[in-house]
Formats: C-alpha cells, structure tokens, sequence
C-alpha cells in the first residue's frame, strides 16, 4: 500500500492530467459553487506544472528549434478552441474577446515572458546572450501579424467601426496564415541554427549536454499527456471563468479584463518553461517559447476566428484602441533594440517588465 502511494506520487505528472480531463468532464457546462471552484484551480495548477514537464521531454527528444514549437502550437490551438466557444457563448462581449486576448497574449509573451526570462538568466549569468538573426526574424514577423490583423482595422473605412470588411478579413486570415508558415519553414528548415541556443562565445550549442535524449516511446507517452493536460487546462479555466468574470465585475474592471486573466493561464506553461530554459542559459530557448507563442497566437486565432465568424452573429472587432496600439508600438520599439545586440543585461528585463506592468495597470484602470 505505501510503495504504490510512494509510485503515485513519483508519477504524479501522469496521474494529474487524467485526473484534470475527469474532473473537466463533471464540471463542464455546471455552475460551480466556491469549494468546487478552489478545487478545479488547485488541479488547473497542477496540471500547468505537469504539461511543463511532457513538453520538456517532448523538447528534450526532438530538439530546439522543434520543442518550442511544439509547445506554443499545442498551447495555440487549444487558445483558439476556447476563444472560439467563449465567442459562442458571449453574445455581445464576445465581439471583442479575440481582439482581447490575442493582445494580452503578445503583451505577455513579449513584454512578461521575455522580460521575466532575461531577467533571470542576467541575474544569473551575468549576461543573457541569444542569437539576433533568428530573434529579430521572429520580432518582425509578429510586429507584421499585428500591425494587419490588430491595427489596420482601426483605420480602414469599407466599414464602420475597428472591424474589417469581408474581403479584408480573408486577406488578413490568408496572409497570417502565410507569414506563419513561413517563419516555421525558416525555423526549422532552412535556418535552423539561426534559431538554437548560444555560448557566451557564439557556439551553437545543438543538444542537451545535461542528459540523454529520452526514447521515442517516452517522448510520444509524454506527447499524449502533454495534450492531455493543455485540454485540461484551457478547459478548467473556462469552468472557472464564470467566477473570475464575477469578480471582475464586483471590482468595477472592465470585461477585458477577464481575457487578460485567462491568456494568463493559458500561458502558465511557456512562461515556467521559458524561465527555466533561461536559467540553464538557453536563452534563444525563452525568446522561440516566447515570440512563437504571440505569433502563432495572431497566426492561428485570427484565421479561425475568421471562419467562425461566417456563422456568429455578432460583429468581430479586431481594431486596437489608441492606449493598446501606443502600447503595441512601444513594445516593438523596446523589443528592437533589445534583439539587435544579442546580448541583455538585467537593464533589458526591466524595461520589458515595465512596460507589462504598464498594460496591466491600463487594462485594469482604463
């Protein structure tokens, strides 16, 4: 009886997701009263910490650039489904909740990621280095992804209001969809070594040094309870938006705010991964969880939102307003002149964190 508590607990990070998937089968659609709430967010937790640890493996057995891209599609993807069915449910809110939290997701990876992941491997290591190629590559293709899909429809006039026409929905959905297949090529094809991290000396370091590879076995059990826990997590947390969007409500914030809450969540598990890259010194690791997270948060999300579109009634407002589109702008500024040298001392962690806390406190008190 002890040993099998004992094997229970060692394996928790298998245990955990299919627990999380139950639970999210007996609370989905139900109003959850206070004890249940604290219990899903308990598990909702747990589960962000146990698909840290499949996505590792999985990056572990397939190698950077691979790994991080593995984890910011399969967070992406579960990102839009749940977008998408909280669109459904909305009504008039939902116009603006793809626009919401494809923003929060690149404040966050952009400015709370990155920053939070310089920051420690300065402090550590005195000096964060990366490699400028690859990172400004990323930079440029989610500051284009933005500029189209979140700006532009501002400023456009074929229809009132921030919301594109018809034919400039689909460009932008097309064109997204292109700028991100693209970049994945350039990531993992063609430029790979662009994208891997680098010594203090600009050697690309190609593999782990710190432990073998996992087996393909293990690497494709830890892929399936990686999917596992990531449906788990966006899953859980949209049982207890309910109360996080009361809360909002009860402190006076706007309704924006409960996308920021929940793109919070759902990044949990890039923004633990990142840092621990970045405390091994795998910063150019940080900078592909991070970038490619917000572009294929915009890459994805805009094109499905765009096909669901077609049968929701309400309008898709996709149009920044001039606080966020300031904020949008002062990141890429930031964000520039960050990637350029390659190197990034705990100055630049900073002014990324800054610059996060700033959305924060202006998504909160408009």
């Amino acid at each position: 009886m002890i040993a099998g508590l004992r094997r229970l607990v060692t394996q928790w990070t298998a245990v955990v997701p299919v627990l999380a998937v139950v639970l999210l089968v007996f609370t989905w659609g139900r109003s959850l009263p206070g004890a249940v709430v604290a219990f899903v967010s308990v598990v909702l937790a747990a589960s962000v910490l146990a698909a840290v640890h499949h996505a590792e493996v999985v990056a572990h057995r397939v190698g950077e650039p691979f790994g991080s891209l593995v984890l910011a599609v399969a967070v992406t993807v579960i990102e839009v489904a749940l977008i998408v069915t909280l669109m459904v449910d909305g009504g008039e809110k939902g116009a603006t909740l793809a626009r919401d939290t494809v923003f929060a997701a690149v404040m966050i990876t952009c400015n709370g990621i990155v920053g939070l992941s310089l920051l420690a491997a300065a402090f550590r290591h005195r000096v964060a280095v990366f490699q400028p190629e690859g990172t400004g590559g990323a930079l440029a293709t989610v500051a284009t992804l933005a500029t189209l899909c979140l700006v532009l429809p501002t400023f456009t006039t074929s229809k009132p209001g921030p919301e594109f026409s018809t034919s400039q929905l689909i460009f932008a959905a097309f064109a997204a969809l292109v700028l991100y297949g693209i970049f994945v090529a350039t990531q993992t094809v063609r430029h790979r070594d662009y994208f891997l991290p680098i010594t203090k000396q600009g050697n690309v370091i190609d593999g782990d040094d710190h432990a073998d590879a996992p087996t393909t076995r293990t690497a494709l059990i830890s892929l399936g309870f990686l999917g596992l826990a990531l449906v788990a997590v966006v899953g859980l947390a949209k049982g207890v938006s309910p109360t996080i969007e009361s809360g909002v409500e009860a402190a006076g914030m706007p309704h924006s705010v409960v996308g920021v809450i929940i793109a919070l969540l759902v990044l949990l598990p890039e923004t633990i991964a990142a840092l621990r890259a970045a405390r091994r010194d795998r910063v150019q690791t940080s900078l592909n969880l991070a970038l490619g997270s917000a572009m294929a948060s915009i890459g994805l999300t805009i094109p499905a939102v765009a096909i669901a579109s077609f049968w929701l009634s309400g309008p898709l407002v996709l149009g920044l307003g001039a606080t966020q589109m300031v904020l949008l702008v002062l990141t890429m500024l930031v964000s520039t002149l960050t990637v350029v040298p390659g190197r990034a001392t705990p100055l630049q962690g900073g002014v990324h964190l800054v610059v996060f806390a700033a959305y924060v406190e202006l998504a909160v008190t408009p």
